[in-house]
C-alpha cells in the first residue's frame, strides 16, 4: 500500500523522503493472514476512514487484494479504456517501490523468506528488529551482499467484493488519464 499525492500522479513528497524505509510495521498476524485483512483490522484504517474527506486528503494505493475504497485505489481487473490501461500502468509504476522493498529486505535477511520456527512472540521480536536494521543500512547506504535490488513483485488475490471506491476511481482515471 502507498500513498499518492492528491495534486499529480506522483508518490506524495514524504514517500519520495522514506522511499525504501519501513515507517510502521505490525507483525502480530500469523503470515497467511491476508494483507488486506490486516489493514481493515488496523488502528490507521479505522483513523482513515473517520478522517479522510476528499481527494485533498490524499489515496492510498492497494493492489487487487484490497477493497477499492474512496481512499484506497486498486487497480482496475479488465481496463477496457486507454484511460483505465494508462491508470493502471501508473498504479503498478507507483506500487512496485513498496514490493522492491520488500524484495531486498527479505534479501537482506534471509530468515524472512519462510517460516520462521520459534515462538510468536520471538518471531514479532525478530520481524521488527529486521525492519530496524533494514532501515539503518538503507540509511547508510550500506550495500546488499547479492547485489541489485531487483523488481520482486507479489501478486494479491483479486478483491471481489463491492467496489464502494470505484467513482472514485473512475473520477481520478477521467480526471488525469485521459
Amino acid at each position: 500500500m502507498m500513498l499518492l499525492s492528491s495534486n499529480s500522479n506522483e508518490l506524495h513528497p514524504c514517500i519520495k523522503f522514506f522511499s525504501s524505509l519501513f515507517i510502521n510495521i505490525v507483525a502480530r498476524w500469523p503470515g497467511s493472514t491476508h494483507d488486506s485483512h490486516v489493514f481493515r483490522s488496523s488502528n490507521i484504517c479505522h483513523y482513515i476512514e473517520e478522517n479522510y474527506h476528499s481527494l485533498d486528503d490524499g489515496i492510498l494505493l492497494g493492489d487487487s487484494g484490497y477493497a477499492c475504497r474512496p481512499f484506497m485505489m486498486t487497480p482496475y481487473s479488465n481496463p477496457s479504456t486507454p484511460a483505465q490501461v494508462a491508470y493502471n500502468e501508473a498504479h503498478c509504476k507507483t506500487r512496485v517501490i513498496i514490493e522492491q522493498t520488500f524484495g531486498c529486505w527479505k534479501r537482506r535477511f534471509h530468515v524472512l523468506h519462510s517460516e520462521i520456527r520459534m515462538a510468536p512472540e520471538k518471531v514479532c521480536i525478530i520481524i521488527g528488529a529486521c525492519a530496524v536494521l533494514h532501515n539503518i543500512a538503507t540509511i547508510l547506504n550500506e550495500p546488499m551482499e547479492d547485489g541489485d535490488a531487483g523488481d520482486e513483485m507479489n501478486v494479491g488475490d483479486v478483491y471481489c467484493g463491492p467496489d464502494q471506491g470505484q467513482a472514485v476511481r473512475n473520477y481520478i482515471c477521467q480526471t488525469y488519464f485521459s
